[in-house]
C-alpha cells in the first residue's frame, strides 16, 4: 500500500522534497512562531497539538493554560500504577507502555456516553476530552516505565509541577528537573514536537486510525498505535543507530579518519547489512527533523565536543556518498534516527530499549488529533478490499 492514497490526513503533509509541514508550516517555521516555555528555548509540543488539531498557531496565554491542564490530569489509577510495578522488570517497555494505555480506557469518557446512547453528532466531544486525558497520562507512563526497569523502583523522582510545561515535567519525572538539566529539557520539548506527526501512513498513525475507525475510545486506538511504533520496521531505529554507532566507535576509535569511517560503511554493506538512520519511505532529500537536532546538537557544546555525537556528524557527511555509490538506495541521506538516539545517550539515557518508549509519548499528539477529527467528521471504519495468492497470481498474468 506504500504511496497509495486511502486516508484523510489533517495535521500535516509529508512532501519527498520538502519534508514535513504541520498545517503548511515548516519545522523552521514552527520553531519561530510556537510558543517557548517558562524556561529554555524550544517549542511546546503541546503548542504543536494545538497546531495540528486546529490549524491555528495558539497564543502564550492559550499554551500556558493547556500545560496547567495537561499537569492536572498527568496522575495515574492507583490500579495502572500497581499494574505497572506489578510487571516484570525486564518486560520490553514498549509491552508494559501499550497495557497501561489500553488498561486506562477502563476511564474512557466515550466508551461510557456510547453505551449510554450518543448521537453521531456529538461523538467528537468525549473523544477529545478522552485524548487530552490520555496526552497528559503519557510522559508519566513513560516515566513510570523508566523507574521500575532502570531506577530500582518506587517513588517518581519529581511530582507534576502544575506550572510547568508537558516536557518538563516529562524530564522531572525521569530525574532531570531544575535549572541544570535544562538543555536536556528542551531536547525533550524539541524531541516530542519533532516526532508528533509525520502524514497519516506511518504504522503507529495508521493503527490508531484504524482502530478508532471501529469506534474504540482514544485509549485503546493509540494502544494499538503503541505496538505498532514497537516493531523493528518503525519506532526501533534510533536504538538500531546508536548500536551500530557505538560498535562503529569500538572499531574505529575516537578521531577516526574519514577513510576509517568510510571504510566500515563499506564492510557494514558489503557484509548484506544496510546503514541504519538512512533512507525513508517517502523522503528524497535529508530529513528536516534530523537537520534540527544536528542544530540543537552543535548550538552546545557539550554536545558537539561529544566523540559519539562527532561520529555521527561525521557518517552525516560520508555515508551519503558511499550509499549513492553503492546505487542501491533511493534516499541516501540521514534521517531522524539518526540523531535522536545519540542525544539521549548524551544526557545519560543509554537504556536504549527505552528510546522507543519516548518516541511513544511524543507520537500520541498526531495521531489523537486526527481521531478528534475523524470523530467530527464522521468518517467510516476502514475496510479494504483483500484478495487470496490465487487472485493475486491472475492479475500478474493478465
Amino acid at each position: 500500500m506504500r504511496g497509495l492514497k486511502a486516508m484523510v490526513w489533517e495535521g500535516s503533509v509529508l512532501d519527498a522534497n520538502e519534508g514535513i509541514r504541520f498545517h503548511g508550516k515548516t519545522i523552521k517555521d514552527c520553531q519561530a512562531v510556537l510558543p517557548k516555555g517558562t524556561s529554555g528555548t524550544e517549542m511546546l509540543p503541546e503548542a504543536m497539538f494545538w497546531l495540528l488539531l486546529t490549524g491555528q498557531v495558539p497564543t502564550t496565554n492559550q499554551v500556558r493554560v493547556f500545560s496547567r491542564e495537561l499537569a492536572e490530569k498527568g496522575q495515574l489509577p492507583a490500579f495502572v500504577n500497581k499494574m505497572l510495578d506489578d510487571f516484570p522488570k525486564d518486560l520490553h517497555p514498549m509491552t508494559q507502555f501499550a497495557c497501561a494505555v489500553s488498561a486506562l480506557n477502563y476511564e474512557s469518557v466515550f466508551a461510557r456516553a456510547y453505551e449510554k446512547g450518543l448521537n453521531k453528532a456529538d461523538y467528537w466531544e468525549p473523544t477529545f476530552d478522552d485524548s487530552i486525558s490520555l496526552l497528559a497520562k503519557l510522559p508519566t507512563i513513560a516515566a513510570k516505565i523508566h523507574q521500575n526497569a532502570y531506577c530500582g523502583g518506587g517513588a517518581l523522582p519529581a511530582e507534576i509541577d502544575l506550572n510547568q510545561d508537558w516536557s518538563y515535567n516529562f524530564a522531572a519525572m525521569l530525574g532531570k528537573a531544575g535549572k541544570e538539566n535544562e538543555n536536556f529539557q528542551d531536547l525533550l520539548r524539541l524531541y516530542l514536537a519533532l516526532h508528533g506527526d509525520h502524514e497519516g501512513g506511518n504504522v503507529s498513525a495508521h493503527a490508531t486510525h484504524l482502530v478508532g475507525s471501529a469506534l474504540s475510545d482514544p485509549f485503546l486506538a493509540y494502544s494499538a498505535g503503541l505496538q505498532g511504533l514497537a516493531g523493528p520496521l518503525h519506532g526501533l531505529a534510533a536504538q538500531e543507530v546508536l548500536r551500530w554507532i557505538l560498535q562503529m566507535r569500538e572499531h574505529v576509535g575516537d578521531g577516526a579518519s574519514d577513510d576509517a569511517v568510510r571504510d566500515y560503511l563499506w564492510s557494514t554493506l558489503k557484509s548484506g547489512r544496510v546503514v541504519p538512520g538512512y533512507g525513508h519511505a517517502v523522503l528524497r532529500k535529508p530529513d528536516p527533523r534530523f537537520e534540527a537536532l544536528m542544530d540543537f546538537a552543535r548550538a552546545r557544546p557539550e554536545i558537539a565536543e561529544d566523540p559519539v555525537f562527532r561520529l555521527v556528524a561525521q557518517n552525516s557527511d560520508i555515508a551519503p556518498k558511499v550509499l549513492t555509490e553503492h546505487g542501491k538506495t533511493k534516499n541516501p541521506y540521514p534521517n531522524v534516527d539518526s540523531s535522536s538516539g545519540v542525544l539521549f545517550h548524551h544526557y545519560g539515557f543509554h537504556n536504549t530499549l527505552y528510546y522507543t518508549a519516548t518516541f511513544g509519548v511524543s507520537r500520541g499528539l498526531g495521531p489523537l488529533a486526527q481521531l478528534i477529527w475523524d470523530r467530527a467528521l464522521g468518517l467510516p471504519i476502514e475496510r479494504p478490499k483483500s484478495i487470496d495468492l490465487k487472485g493475486l497470481l491472475a492479475l500478474a498474468e493478465a
